[in-house]
């Protein structure tokens, strides 16, 4: 056998070169790239070998390790998981920043590699810098953290362990049921370390998509359920443009004529004016959608989790016996709910589905509800999201100033806050990846670093961020990164003094206004928060706009901007698109002094009755 003496970061950086994917009959690197924030942990053993393949594998300095690692995944989310990046940090505080990132990739079932750095394999220095100390055992680091939120971790406590723990990595990195993110906890010695690595390691290897065929019994089963249903709904979720089915989709609900709600990863699955598709469903879903799911009698689960704002805190699908048919790569997610699963790719199960059900239709009767019902939310949304005379605009307003000014191609991304509820009733796309949201954990921060990533996905599409000040707050530097980078962004701040959605939930639940708007917190002197000072001190193009009028025409500037551009505008605190949506369970306090709590829990012990009702 022929070798290679390198040391352990030498011989892993070589491996991750040499994998590649195939994406429409072309070969491309598995790997776009590797962030990295240099640290004592990393900086002499990976970052020595990352210097030495930087015209392959190309690394990008990041501002904050979260930033970076939530970059990645937005990047493999953009990529529909066939390309991904990795993400090395130095051991401590950095390594621990990724670990939010991490539950993020996990939640959201994405690739991402992390190699963070860690103590001495030898134990010669301890405690190193930085290091923690478990007093009742020795092998904890703070990198045990990761376990929870990894897919699979490694630590690399030997040079020769790099073989099979970064084999196993792509095993899960690639695999459409296991994928997540991998932790490799790489010790700082251990990077150093030279061993003699097999040549055929660093062999270039394509990884191609498994598609999954369903098995022939839960084909049928599957099949016949939905013959026999008498008002059948499809659910859309992510899994849908992770394999490329949103044409087969498109196919099997014109045929059949069954009407289809999308999750938040599953939106953009369908063209928006797809007579079938009646938008978002469960919580910050569509009358439309919802309507339709509460009298669904058999609900096909197309590559969701069916996590609780999807099925109205399992609420929403309310009809006696109904059933649902699980079709998802991951036994776990296919089977929910007391679900049929159809073990299947979602492309190649809407495919078998279709030829099982022949010239099979649902009822006429179901097909004309639905086109009425998503004719009436149209109708519905476009009141919203009009322009109107307010003193601040609501946030349906300003999506519909975004939506008026969309261009073929055009990203609009979002996390967390208010907007996910907004732009999921009322956001349309004609185009798959057209709508990027990160809420599967919903994570604050997530916004401008994923529009990096995205961006670096999809270079030719433009990529329109938008971001409450909370948010904003919350993880901003990775605008310079933007700069830094040349990926052009379209950043739209929407400032209404606060977390504001989380304000209007402590009223729904009885509370009073307290340490959420920024007016109800405790304080001294309100800060005078000039988010476009702050933009354009960190190398963005930055403007505030006071109207509606004045954002269209920010928007093309925007455009015809070179450079990342930062919009800022104050926007209502109050306001929301009350019609459409579902029930969702948040608990609220049994006995309180406050009346008001007493009578949100006499409300929300009416909805647990009724939810009790339907199982």
């Amino acid at each position: 056998m022929t070798t290679m003496r390198l040391t352990a970061a030498q011989a892993l950086v070589r491996a991750m070169v040499a994998q590649r994917t195939e994406i429409d009959g072309r070969i491309e690197p598995l790997f776009g790239g590797v962030w990295a924030i240099f640290g004592h942990g990393n900086v002499s053993g990976l970052g020595e070998a990352l210097y030495a393949v930087r015209d392959r594998l190309p690394t990008y300095r990041g501002h904050n390790e979260q930033g970076m690692a939530l970059a990645a995944a937005a990047y493999a989310k953009a990529s529909r998981r066939r390309r991904m990046m990795a993400c090395t940090t130095s051991i401590g505080p950095g390594a621990l920043n990724m670990v939010t990132a991490a539950a993020v990739a996990h939640v959201d079932r994405l690739p991402v590699l992390l190699l963070p750095g860690d103590v001495f394999a030898t134990r010669r220095p301890d405690p190193v810098l930085q290091q923690i100390e478990a007093f009742g055992d020795g092998t904890i680091s703070a990198n045990d953290c990761f376990r929870p939120v990894s897919r699979y971790f490694d630590r690399l406590t030997r040079p020769e362990q790099v073989v099979p723990a970064f084999e196993r990595a792509l095993q899960v990195l690639t695999d459409p049921a296991e994928c997540g993110p991998v932790t490799l906890a790489f010790c700082q010695d251990v990077q150093t370390q030279a061993a003699d690595y097999p040549e055929h390691f660093f062999a270039p290897r394509v990884w191609r998509r498994r598609r999954v065929r369903p098995d022939r019994r839960e084909l049928a089963d599957a099949a016949s359920l939905l013959r026999g249903a008498q008002r059948p709904l499809v659910v859309a979720g992510g899994g849908v443009l992770y394999a490329e089915a949103e044409a087969a989709l498109a196919r099997f609900c014109a045929a059949h004529g069954l009407p289809a709600g999308e999750t938040q990863a599953g939106k953009s699955s369908l063209p928006a004016s797809h007579p079938m598709n009646m938008g978002g469903i469960g919580v910050t879903g569509t009358s439309a959608a919802n309507a339709l799911a509460a009298e669904a009698d058999v609900i096909l689960a197309v590559g969701t989790r069916l996590q609780d704002f999807t099925s109205g805190s399992r609420a929403l699908f309310a009809a006696a016996g109904h059933r649902i048919v699980g079709l998802n790569v991951q036994l776990f997610d296919a089977a929910k709910h007391g679900g049929a699963p159809l073990l299947a790719d979602a492309l190649a199960g809407l495919e078998a589905l279709e030829s099982a059900l022949g010239d099979w239709q649902a009822p006429a009767a179901w097909t004309d509800r639905a086109r009425a019902e998503k004719s009436a939310w149209e109708d519905l949304a476009t009141r919203y999201t009009a322009a109107g005379n307010t003193a601040l605009p609501s946030d349906a307003q300003v999506i519909g100033v975004v939506q008026r000014q969309l261009r073929p191609g055009d990203v609009v991304l979002n996390a967390a806050g208010g907007l996910p509820g907004e732009l999921h009733k009322l956001f349309r796309t004609e185009e798959p990846l057209g709508y990027h949201m990160e809420y599967g954990f919903s994570c604050m921060g997530y916004e401008i670093a994923g529009g990096i990533g995205t961006k670096l996905a999809l270079p030719d599409r433009n990529v329109i961020v938008m971001v409450g000040d909370g948010s904003y707050l919350m993880l901003n530097s990775e605008l310079a990164t933007s700069i830094l980078l040349g990926q052009k962004l379209t950043v739209v701040v929407l400032d209404n003094h606060g977390f504001g959605c989380i304000s209007r939930l402590q009223h729904a639940t009885g509370g009073e206004g307290f340490n959420n708007l920024l007016a109800d917190t405790q304080h001294v002197e309100l800060p005078a928060l000039d988010f476009a000072a702050h933009a354009r001190s960190l190398g963005a193009t930055a403007e505030k706009v006071g109207s509606l009028a004045d954002l269209e025409a920010a928007l093309a500037r925007a455009r015809a901007s070179a450079r990342t551009y930062v919009i800022v505008i104050e926007t209502d605190a109050i306001a929301s698109t009350e019609a459409g949506g579902a029930w969702w369970d948040v608990a609220v306090p049994e006995v309180s002094p406050r009346p008001q709590v007493a009578e949100a829990r006499a409300r929300y012990e009416d909805a647990i009755a009724r939810r009790a009702a339907i199982d």
